[in-house]
Order: C-alpha cells, then structure tokens, then sequence
C-alpha cells in the first residue's frame, strides 16, 4: 500500500495486487480492500492533528478483482465536535467501484503529537 494523498479530513492510497492478495478462488481477498480503505480511513480522521478513534464501519463490496491497482479515498462527509463521518470509495484502474465503506470516529481533544514516538 502506497499512501499518495493527505490532508485535513481526506487521504488517497493505493494498492498494487499481487498474488498474496488473493483468496482461495483467485480473487483479491476482501481483507485487502478493507486494509486499504481503512488506512485511508485511519489517516484521513487523524489528518487534523487531534486523536480519532474508529467507532464503526460498514463496507459493501460491489465488484470482485483479480489484477491491476485499486485506489482508495476517503472523505469527510460530517463533521461535529466530537463525531466524524467518513465515506471512503474504492476504485479499480477504470474507475469503476469495488467497494464502499462508511466509517465514524470520535475525535478525543488529544494532540496526535503527544502519542507520535521518535
């Protein structure tokens, strides 16, 4: 996985498929795609320099991939003090949907800084 894109309430990544990616029948594991959009998911609520802490997902997977790049991108889509919403899109090299998550943090008062080690 390649992270290619960050800001605040938003991140791209990509993923090149290769043969450890697969499942039993040849198919790129649902595992992989849920990795994928949940690093964007990850970076994308913490991108703001506060702690955000996943309180859920939902993922629907919408078409099954064997080869080539799947991208994902995740943005903020609502927005509180506290609770977050994310809508996060998976993509193949088409542009076609692979996937669709929907994820919500809680977003502490902490400083990410102060739980970054050196």
């Amino acid at each position: 996985m390649e992270l290619v894109e960050v800001s605040a309430g938003r991140a791209r990544a990509q993923l090149r498929i290769a043969p450890h990616h697969f499942n039993a029948v040849g198919l790129v594991h649902g595992a992989a795609i849920f990795s994928l959009a949940d690093l964007v998911f990850a970076v994308a609520s913490n991108a703001h320099g506060t702690v955000a802490l996943g309180l859920n997902v939902a993922v629907s997977f919408m078409k099954a991939v064997r080869s080539g790049v799947l991208t994902a991108e995740a943005e903020e889509v609502s927005c509180n003090p506290r609770l977050v919403t994310y809508l996060i899109r998976v993509t193949d090299e088409t542009g076609a949907a692979i996937a669709l998550m929907q994820g919500a943090v809680y977003r502490k008062q902490e400083s990410l800084a102060d739980h970054v080690r050196s």
